[in-house]
C-alpha cells in the first residue's frame, strides 16, 4: 500500500507533466484571429487565375457567342435589314437553303478544294517538318522561310497566283505554249480550277502546319532515336515507329484547324477572278462565297444565316470524322501497354 507522502508525489508528478485543463466554459486554447490581408492572400491564390484568363472568355462571349446566337435568332425569321425586326418563319430558311442547286454545287466545289487542298497540305507539311527536325545548317533561316508565305495577305496571294493562273497570259500557260503543249483552261473547267484555288491554299498554310508539327517533333525525347539507332532501325523506320505516334495530338489539332479552314475557304476564290462570283458556271462556287453572294448580294440575311449554321454543322461532323479516323490511324504511344494493363486487370500478367 502507497503512503500519503507516495501519493502525493505521484500526483505533484503527474500535475507537473499534464497540461492544466482551463475552466469550464472556455476554449482549450485561444481562438486564432485571421486578419483581412491574411483573407485577400488567399482569395488572390484561389481566384486570381480565373481574374487572368476572364478577358478571353469575356471577349470571346461578346465578339463570339453572341453573335453566333444573333445569327440563330435571325436565321429562324424573315429578317427586315433596314427596321432590324424580322417575322418567325421557322425552318423555311432552311428548307430553301437546302433546295437550291447553287447549294448543293457550292458544298461539292468545297470539298473538292477542301481534299485537293488539306491532303497535300498535311504530307508536305509534315516532310518538311520532318527535314527541318534534322541537323541541318541554318536552322533559323529555313524555318523563317517556311514560315513567309503565312506571313503574306491573302489577298496578295491570291492576286499573284491569279496571274500565274490566267488563261492567256499566265505563267503557266506561257510556257506549255513555248514547249508546243495546249493551253489550260484554269478559269473554265471545274477541276482545274479547284487546283488552282488549292495551290494557294497550300502555299499559304503549309508553312503554318510545319512549324507546329516541327515543334511537336522536337518535344519527342531523344534517347527514343538512339535506342533505335543501336537496334539497327533506319531513318524510315524511326519516323514510323516513335515520330509518327509521338504526334498523334498535334496531328489531331492540325487535321481539325485544316477541315475548319479549308471548308470556310473565302479570300481566294473571291479573288480568283474579277468579278467574284465563283465563275460564270459557278465553277469554283464554295459555300462561304455562296453565303457572302446571298447576304450582301441579295441582301437576305435570314437565308445567310441559315446557311451559316448549315454549314457550322457540316463542319461539326467533318471534324468528328477526323477526330475518330485519326485516332484509329495514329497510334498512340501508351497503346503498346493496353494488353498488359487488361491482362494485369485479370490476373493474366506475366
Amino acid at each position: 500500500m502507497p503512503t500519503h507522502a507516495d501519493r502525493r508525489v505521484l500526483v505533484t508528478d503527474i500535475d507537473t507533466r499534464a497540461p492544466s485543463r482551463a475552466p469550464s466554459g472556455t476554449p482549450a486554447r485561444p481562438t486564432r484571429v485571421i486578419s483581412f490581408s491574411h483573407r485577400l492572400s488567399r482569395w488572390d491564390l484561389k481566384f486570381s487565375p480565373y481574374l487572368y484568363i476572364s478577358p478571353f472568355f469575356i471577349m470571346f462571349a461578346i465578339v463570339g457567342l453572341f453573335p453566333i446566337a444573333y445569327t440563330a435568332v435571325i436565321s429562324f425569321m424573315d429578317w427586315d435589314l433596314v427596321r432590324g425586326t424580322g417575322t418567325f418563319i421557322g425552318f423555311d430558311q432552311y428548307l430553301w437553303v437546302l433546295s437550291q442547286p447553287a447549294f448543293w454545287v457550292a458544298l461539292r466545289n468545297t470539298f473538292s478544294i477542301f481534299l485537293l487542298s488539306a491532303v497535300p497540305q498535311m504530307i508536305a507539311a509534315i516532310f518538311i517538318a520532318a527535314m527541318l527536325d534534322r541537323n541541318l545548317r541554318a536552322k533559323t533561316f529555313w524555318r523563317m522561310g517556311v514560315l513567309l508565305p503565312y506571313v503574306v495577305a491573302p489577298v496578295a496571294v491570291a492576286l499573284i497566283f491569279s496571274n500565274i493562273f490566267a488563261d492567256r497570259f499566265g505563267l503557266i500557260n506561257t510556257i506549255l505554249g513555248n514547249w508546243g503543249m495546249p493551253a489550260i483552261p484554269w478559269h473554265v473547267e471545274p477541276f482545274w480550277s479547284h487546283v488552282a484555288i488549292a495551290t494557294m491554299v497550300n502555299f499559304r498554310w503549309t508553312g503554318y502546319n510545319t512549324l507546329i508539327l516541327l515543334a511537336a517533333m522536337q518535344a519527342v525525347n531523344r534517347d527514343y532515336y538512339e535506342a533505335a539507332t543501336v537496334d539497327g532501325a533506319g531513318a524510315f523506320r524511326q519516323f514510323t515507329s516513335i515520330t509518327l505516334p509521338s504526334l498523334k495530338p498535334t496531328l489531331i489539332f492540325v487535321i481539325i484547324t485544316a477541315t475548319i479552314g479549308g471548308l470556310q475557304i473565302f479570300d481566294e476564290p473571291r479573288m480568283f477572278d474579277n468579278t467574284g462570283r465563283g465563275g460564270s458556271a459557278q465553277q469554283w462556287l464554295t459555300i462561304t462565297l455562296y453565303l457572302y453572294n446571298i447576304g450582301w448580294g441579295q441582301w437576305n440575311f435570314g437565308r445567310a444565316a441559315a446557311l451559316a449554321w448549315i454549314l457550322f454543322l457540316i463542319i461539326l461532323l467533318i471534324g468528328l470524322i477526323n477526330l475518330a479516323v485519326t485516332r484509329g490511324l495514329v497510334r498512340g504511344e501508351g497503346t503498346r501497354n493496353e494488353r498488359p494493363r487488361r491482362m494485369r486487370r485479370k490476373g493474366g500478367a506475366r
